[in-house]
C-alpha cells in the first residue's frame, strides 16, 4: 500500500463531510481507499469463515460443482467465487475436483489479485457474463453495504446517520423504494425498532444470478426470514478475531445478517429457490461429524487420528448455534 494522509480514522479525508447514511459510510470504510477489505492481511486476518475452518467445506463445494456439471451434461464447467477474499475457496475447490472435469475458475473480488494464486483462476472485479456452472457466494452478501432505519419517538421511520467514530443520529424519513422494501420485508412500528434495508443486496444477488447462462447460484450467509427478523437489527463489526461495535473507520469489518427470502424473491426463476441451513446442506454433500469406529484405532491408528480430526472439523461446520445455522440459498438457472 502507498502512504496516505488520513483524518485519524484510517481513511483519507473527505472534504469535511461528517454525517452520512450507513450504506455510504460502510461502502467507504470497507471498499474505499485504505478500506478494510483492501488491506494486505485480508479478511482472514480478522474473522474466520467456513472456508478457513476446514478444507471439508471446499470439498463439499467441489462435489456441488461436479453435480452441477452432471446436471448440465458437460465435462467443462465454470466456478464463480463471489467475494473471493484472497482466493482461499476457489483454490481449495480446484484441488478437490476429480480429474477429468475441466473447471474455468473465476474469483470475483475488489481487492488486488494475491501473489501466488493458481494461474488457472481469473481474477475479476465483477462476475463473468453468460457462463455455465456454479456461482458460489460465501459470506458475500452480508458485506454488501445497506442503510439502517430506526423508528423515532413519534413513530416515524428514519434513516440512521453515522460518523466515522460510530456515533449515530436520526436522519431523514425513509421514503420511496426503501420504504416499500421495509413495508414488504421488514415492517417497523415501535419506537427504537431497527432494520437493515436489504434492497441493495436483493439487486446484487439478482445481478449475480443473472450472470449465469445456466447452472446454479448459491449464497451462504448469516440470515433471517420474514416472521423472525431481529427487532433491533444485526449490524455489527469484527476486528482481529473479535466482535466489536460497528465503527465505519476502515479498521474492521462491518456486517449485517441477510434477508435471504427477499434476495430469493428478487430473482425471477422457473424453479423455486431452496433455502436451508448449512447443517442440512453439508449433510447432503457428505459432510458429517460422526466419530470413526473405535476399532480403527487398533487396526490403523494414523487413519483413526485423521478421521477423528475430520469429524471434529465437520462437527464445527455443521454445529447448531454456530456455522451450522448459516443459511444456504440455492437457485437454479
Amino acid at each position: 500500500m502507498t502512504d496516505e494522509v488520513t483524518d485519524g480514522t484510517g481513511l483519507p479525508p473527505d472534504g469535511g463531510r461528517e454525517w452520512r447514511g450507513w450504506r455510504e459510510a460502510a461502502e467507504r470504510a470497507l471498499y474505499g481507499p485504505g478500506g478494510f477489505f483492501l488491506r494486505p492481511e485480508g479478511p482472514a486476518g480478522h474473522f474466520r469463515t467456513s472456508v478457513h475452518a476446514s478444507p471439508l467445506f471446499a470439498g463439499a463445494v467441489a462435489r456441488l460443482l461436479v453435480a452441477t456439471a452432471a446436471e448440465l451434461d458437460t465435462d467443462e464447467v465454470a466456478l464463480v467465487d463471489m467475494g473471493a477474499g484472497r482466493g482461499e475457496l476457489v483454490t481449495g475447490v480446484l484441488a478437490a475436483v476429480p480429474a477429468g472435469l475441466r473447471v474455468r475458475a473465476y474469483a470475483v473480488e475488489r481487492a488486488a489479485r494475491p501473489e501466488g494464486l493458481d494461474p488457472r483462476v481469473e481474477w475479476t472485479g465483477r462476475p463473468p457474463q453468460g457462463v455455465r456452472g456454479l456461482l458460489f457466494a460465501n459470506e458475500w452478501l452480508d458485506n454488501v453495504p445497506v442503510d439502517v432505519a430506526e423508528v423515532d419517538e413519534d413513530g416515524t421511520v428514519r434513516y440512521v446517520e453515522v460518523r466515522a467514530d460510530g456515533t449515530e443520529r436520526p436522519g431523514a424519513p425513509v421514503t420511496g423504494p426503501d420504504a416499500e422494501w421495509l413495508a414488504r420485508w421488514w415492517p417497523l412500528s415501535a419506537p427504537g425498532e431497527r432494520a437493515e434495508i436489504g434492497r441493495p443486496r436483493d439487486e446484487a444477488w439478482a445481478a449475480a444470478v443473472g450472470s449465469l447462462a445456466a447452472g446454479r447460484a448459491v449464497a451462504v450467509d448469516y440470515g433471517h426470514v420474514r416472521g423472525s427478523r431481529p427487532p433491533f437489527g444485526t449490524l455489527t463489526g469484527f476486528r482481529a478475531g473479535r466482535e466489536v461495535a460497528p465503527v465505519p473507520d476502515g479498521t474492521g469489518d462491518l456486517t449485517a445478517h441477510v434477508a435471504l427470502d427477499a434476495c430469493a424473491a428478487a430473482v425471477r426463476a422457473r424453479v423455486p429457490a431452496e433455502l436451508t441451513t448449512q447443517r442440512e446442506a453439508l449433510h447432503g454433500l457428505g459432510v458429517c461429524g460422526g466419530r470413526p469406529p473405535l476399532a480403527l484405532a487398533s487396526t490403523d491408528p494414523v487413519a483413526y487420528v485423521r478421521a477423528l480430526s475430520a469429524a471434529g472439523e465437520a462437527a464445527e461446520l455443521t454445529a447448531r448455534g454456530g456455522l451450522g445455522d448459516f443459511l444456504w440459498l440455492s437457485q437454479r438457472v
